[in-house]
């Protein structure tokens, strides 16, 4: 965290002369408190970054529910009332979020500007093949086919003979993830032989779009607060590597892309946009995919193998499912399939998932004021606010609430079960109910229109390692912590991998014999 916190003093040193002896900002009438720290341009950004959620609860302690803060030279106004997130939500004629958006992604990606009024109009089509493409029958093809890549992938990877493969945790996961989405977006390879299109070639070129993609994406918290990409040579690097195996050429070559790129291709085509620039919006649609679902699994899996009481009740549900479907008495080795109905049961596997979202996701959900306007809170307070000022909300106050989630640092797998076992859905706070209590995949125009393809492939993960692997973590003591460096950006990933021990569940060790997991 300290090295990309001292990229970011060193990028403000050009600006800093300028800015320091300029006119400092002062709190209008009926404004929310400003806290603008002892930093010029900076303002409170080291206190922030070095705890984002221990300094905005302090700062709520002492201002109240919204306070505006000067963090890198902008003016961010915090709304820390869990029941006046909604009031922000409806904000849509005075707050805008899709600028915010658009502007973020076209500093770090590169591609085109789609604010512009020459791809405007154009691109809300493109916007639009979200909700065509990620629910309903378009979500369901998407799915088995993540189901089918995964299983391959996974299969390339246990090791032969029964024994044991060691590797960490994290690099395990990111590699199956990876390589089975990456797969499911964008399709396989057309020149190899159809037996190695998902074998050891294909996971070849997969393994070097992986090690662009980490290398890209560990520098997004510096290239979030605004350092120009080409002073991070080595993301940049591997941002144009990603872009060279995605441009419409290479794609063409490709068997069974998704419907979502396909016809992300087709519109950008009729826009007329470069070769490159193109490319650069699959890059974009790349991370996406990966950069939240990669940590997310790791943890639902991590909390999973250390928790024995979640570990027995998520191979209970996944037996149960398999014997529902008459698929218990197939060999690990087999294919297995899942109808939408059979994984909306998995009751367990989704209140584990949402768990360690929970405790994971660190997210800040932002909007720019696009007028000058009044914001009237739940309570009643008004707080005047000005245009060009951001709106930001941080869900992780929520989250890790000890009055809506006792004991919030605890991994409970069944929190998010009713005593039914059903999905539970009613959370308070002061004994009011919350509209929004989980928060992970955003909210109003901001929610992650993706974020059911997201379940539904975690939940495959899980589902297919438990079913097919004995996994135990080779070292229980060592516990996973979050890398707090990318609070703010979606899912913390863990500071350091831990190490896994894996090898192929037998058939004599199928049917309700119990495998021992290394638990704390």
């Amino acid at each position: 965290m300290a090295s990309w916190i001292v990229i970011l003093l060193l990028f403000g040193l050009s600006f800093l002369l300028l800015r320091i002896f300029g006119e400092s900002r002062k709190r209008r009438q009926d404004e929310p408190p400003l806290v603008t720290g002892w930093l010029p341009f900076f303002g409170v950004i080291l206190d922030y970054v070095k705890d984002p959620l221990g300094f905005l609860r302090a700062t709520q302690q002492q201002h109240g529910d919204i306070f505006t803060c000067k963090i890198a030279g902008k003016y961010l106004t915090f709304v820390a009332d869990p029941f006046s997130f909604s009031v922000v939500m409806r904000q849509g004629k005075n707050l805008d979020f899709y600028k915010v958006a658009m502007n973020f992604s076209q500093r770090v990606f590169g591609h085109a500007d789609f604010t512009s009024p020459l791809f405007s109009e154009s691109y809300r089509e493109v916007h639009a093949l979200f909700q065509q493409t990620l629910q309903g029958p378009s979500l369901q093809a998407l799915t088995q086919a993540m189901l089918s890549n995964l299983q391959a992938v996974l299969e390339q990877s246990l090791p032969t003979g029964g024994g044991w493969k060691e590797e960490g945790l994290q690099n395990f996961t990111n590699r199956v993830m990876f390589e089975a989405g990456y797969l499911t977006l964008f399709g396989k390879e057309a020149g190899l032989p159809e037996a190695e299109r998902v074998g050891r070639a294909a996971a070849t070129c997969l393994l070097k779009a992986e090690r662009d993609f980490l290398a890209f994406d560990r520098s997004f918290p510096v290239l979030a607060v605004g350092v120009p990409i080409t002073l991070c040579v080595r993301a940049w690097r591997a941002r144009e590597a990603l872009a060279e195996e995605l441009v419409h050429s290479e794609l063409h070559r490709r068997l069974c892309i998704s419907d979502l790129i396909q016809r992300r291709m087709d519109a950008f085509d009729r826009m007329h946009l470069d070769e490159a620039g193109k490319a650069r919006t699959h890059v974009c649609m790349l991370w996406a995919s990966q950069a939240n679902t990669l940590p997310a699994a790791f943890w639902s899996l991590y909390y999973t193998l250390r928790c024995p009481q979640a570990l027995d009740a998520a191979r209970a549900e996944v037996d149960r499912v398999l014997k529902e479907s008459n698929q218990s008495s197939n060999g690990h080795d087999q294919p297995i399939s899942f109808s939408k109905e059979q994984l909306e049961s998995m009751t367990v596997l989704d209140s584990i998932i949402k768990e360690a979202l929970r405790l994971s996701s660190a997210s800040t959900m932002i909007r720019v004021a696009s007028d000058d306007f009044v914001l009237t809170l739940d309570s009643g307070q008004t707080a005047f606010i000005r245009k060009g000022d951001y709106i930001a909300l941080y869900p992780q106050l929520i989250h890790l609430d000890p009055e809506i989630y006792p004991n919030p640092m605890e991994f409970k797998y069944d929190r998010f079960l009713d005593e039914a076992g059903q999905s539970r859905t009613q959370f308070f706070k002061g004994g009011r109910p919350l509209k929004h209590y989980f928060m992970p995949f955003g909210s109003g125009s901001s929610r992650c229109p993706g974020r059911y393809f997201a379940v539904n492939e975690i939940k495959q993960f899980l589902l297919l390692v438990l079913w097919r692997c004995e996994l135990r973590l080779a070292n229980p003591s060592a516990a996973a912590l979050p890398d707090h460096a990318r609070a703010g950006l979606g899912v913390l990933p863990p500071s350091r991998d831990v190490p896994l021990r894996y090898r192929a569940r037998g058939d004599g060790r199928a049917r309700g014999e119990p495998v021992i997991t290394e638990t704390l």
